[in-house]
């Protein structure tokens, strides 16, 4: 637990925690000492913001150019088509309102599976990144964990993306690609749970109060 502190202490340096936040992180730090005690032994799988947005660069350029690219190859320039104002006003709330839900799937994903099912979920914003949040405030086993971070990719991204394949509409299209650049996150965290894989069939994941990512306990 010591690592996980360390990098609690350097948190509160960068930005200050909201009392909401202060909470989730003593109901985090005596989770994990509660597990500890159990048997199970702590590994540290967080990523920092900074470094998930900076993914989410790298990886948005490819995505974006494949997907455009796929496109033009079926539709043709003619089917990118063209928005008014009006339209394109639109369309930015609805980019607004989309990235809300990405955190509310989250957190109803989770929800299904959490001890006190949607008791356990909590909502957060950081605003020095302008980051909207969702977190489980208890344990949950790896294909829980990761379906529940991986359900905002597969709702808002990948299945518009595919259906604007079929329809033609490039705002569709669009909205898909960014909806999947934005799960970049997720897409680290994800990464991160694969790489330190485990033998051991008593697995939980218990998901940070203040960062990208958790905690993985084995016994």
């Amino acid at each position: 637990m010591a690592g996980s502190k360390d990098r609690l202490k350097e948190i509160e340096k960068q930005r200050s925690l909201t009392e909401a936040e202060k909470r989730r992180v003593e109901l985090f730090n005596d989770t994990c000492m509660d597990l500890e005690r159990q048997g199970y032994r702590g590994t540290e799988l967080t990523v920092s913001i900074v470094k998930a947005n900076v993914f989410a660069l790298v990886f948005g350029i490819p995505v974006l150019c494949i997907g455009i690219g796929l496109f033009l190859m079926r539709f043709g320039a003619a089917g990118m088509g063209s928005m008014t104002f009006r339209e394109l006003l639109i369309w930015l709330i609805g980019l607004f309102v989309m990235i809300v839900l990405h955190e509310f799937i989250h957190g109803f994903t989770w929800g299904l599976y959490a001890e006190h099912y949607f008791k356990d979920i909590e909502f957060g914003f950081i605003r020095k990144y302008m980051t909207p949040y969702c977190t489980c405030t208890v344990p949950l086993r790896k294909r829980e964990y990761i379906l529940g971070a991986l359900m905002p990719l597969i709702v808002l991204g990948i299945l518009p993306t595919v259906a604007s394949m079929f329809n033609g509409s490039f705002i569709m299209l669009f909205s898909g690609l960014i909806m999947t650049i934005s799960a970049a996150g997720d897409i680290l965290i994800v990464r991160e749970i694969l790489k330190h894989g485990s033998k051991s069939d008593d697995v939980l994941y218990m998901d940070h109060p203040t960062m990208a990512g958790g905690m993985m306990f084995e016994r």
